[in-house]
């Protein structure tokens, strides 16, 4: 399980196919309103991976 950098939600990165790579990280949402908001800026949120 992974945590949705935007919301904090946990992910089942093996079932979801809402992902986004950044700076060699693979990132995974709960939602595509989670993933669009990241990727409009994912320098924002890529550093807060827990």
């Amino acid at each position: 399980m992974m945590k949705d950098p935007i919301c904090g939600m946990m992910v089942d990165e093996k079932k979801t196919s809402l992902k986004s790579e950044h700076e060699g990280q693979t990132f995974y949402f709960c939602s595509a309103s989670c993933k669009r908001k990241f990727d409009s800026d994912p320098h924002r949120y890529g550093h807060l991976r827990a």
